[in-house]
């Protein structure tokens, strides 16, 4: 069952630079302590253009922003650190 909220906030700009080389394809992002219950949220990718993700866990209610800009070196997950721990 899925228990994760992804709000898109579109801010209305287009890329104003090239992307990382070094992430063609996305990058992770790692917002937990190892060895922490976390969740794994896999984002829309690429981002339609400069905005931010607001991700939600229904479960434990924990929220994060996560910014993109349009790119190919944009955010593809997030984890999230559970407040259940």
């Amino acid at each position: 069952m899925k228990h994760h909220r992804i709000e898109w906030m579109d801010r209305g700009r287009e890329p104003q630079c090239d992307p990382n080389p070094n992430f063609p394809d996305g990058i992770d992002v790692i917002g937990h302590d190892p060895g922490t219950k976390h969740c794994w949220v896999e984002l829309p990718y690429p981002a339609r253009r400069c905005g931010l993700y607001i991700v939600t866990c229904d479960k434990c209610m924990t929220s994060v922003a996560c910014t993109t800009a349009g790119r190919r070196d944009d955010p593809k997950s997030i984890t999230l650190k559970c407040k259940l721990n």
